[in-house]
């Protein structure tokens, strides 16, 4: 027997769930009619979203909050899509934020996603894929950069790619293809390939700090925007229920480590994720109730500096 879909478009005929695509996905640059200009472009996030998350975690550690814009959406999600609430945002006047969606493109009929980097100047969504506009703040906001911290280095091109798309696949959409799948052997292909994938992470970690030395990139920061939301919401909602991030002791003091680097406490909101995920999905959690735990305390003293060499 099968269950009914959250998001019935992105369900196969066998009860996966298949993401959809990205639909706008134009690129800032100097050579570009989207020249990287401070005060041009505003970012659309929820907090309550891993995939817009790690955009502003970029952001963060790029430096560019006085270059580009933010915008929070509230984290209940219903028919109509993402909403400003209390009042309407202060940038555009958007009610929801389907109004960008139509105002780029009036036959946009797919489902409204986060984040959006929003062009004040043309007025319309320049980019809605988190990898890019993690990659365009990296390298064509260099010149606007506080920070300067290269997420992408050279050198490790290659491996870096392939280490996000194990994480992308396996991970972050990992619990997504679990805890959507309306088939019980769906979910469980896709429950063991989380923990599978979050075994051989452990063992990566085991001996150095961060998934590539010393330094952290942003495969890092793609992996954190999930384990941060692993025990508080994935281990009951999406019934990824093997083990706890807690109960990893390398992948547990990595998320502490990555958590305490500064300004990101801030891009964390754990009442947005919690009220998001059990109050929004209703085909999963019918009775909208909202967990009063688990206990997580993030401040934690972590150990990993002795990584470090």
């Amino acid at each position: 027997m099968e269950g009914k879909a959250q998001f019935p478009e992105e369900q196969s005929e066998g009860g996966e769930f298949v993401r959809q695509e990205d639909a706008f996905r134009k690129w800032i640059s100097k050579d570009s009619e989207f020249r990287p200009e401070k005060g041009r472009y505003h970012l659309y996030i929820s907090l309550a979203c891993p995939w817009a998350s790690r955009t502003y975690v970029v952001r963060e550690l790029k430096g560019l909050g006085e270059v580009i814009g933010l915008g929070i959406v509230d984290p209940i999600r219903d028919g109509r899509g993402w909403a400003f609430r209390p009042e309407r945002d202060p940038v555009e006047g958007f009610s929801f934020l389907s109004e960008a969606y139509k105002a780029s493109d009036p036959d946009y009929e797919e489902r409204v996603t986060v984040p959006v980097l929003w062009d004040r100047k043309t007025r319309q969504i320049v980019n809605n894929s988190e990898d890019d506009i993690c990659r365009i703040f990296n390298d064509e906001f260099e010149e606007f950069a506080r920070g300067k911290i290269d997420l992408f280095p050279a050198g490790i091109e290659d491996e870096h790619a392939r280490i996000s798309q194990f994480i992308y696949d396996q991970v972050n959409n990992g619990v997504y293809k679990a805890g959507f799948s309306t088939s019980q052997k769906v979910y469980a292909r896709e429950c063991r390939a989380v923990f599978r994938a979050l075994d051989e992470l452990e063992k990566r970690l085991a001996d150095q700090r961060y998934l590539f030395g010393n330094e952290f990139v942003e495969a890092d920061w793609r992996l954190f925007c999930t384990l941060v939301r692993f025990d508080a919401v994935y281990y009951v909602h999406f019934k990824c229920n093997v083990r706890r991030i807690v109960d990893y002791p390398n992948l547990h003091g990595y998320l502490l480590d990555l958590y305490q680097q500064p300004g990101i406490a801030e891009t964390v909101n754990l009442d947005h994720i919690k009220r998001h995920y059990y109050m929004t999905h209703e085909e999963i959690n019918p009775t909208r109730l909202v967990p009063i735990g688990p206990q997580l305390d993030f401040s934690k003293p972590h150990g990993r500096e002795k990584l470090a060499r």
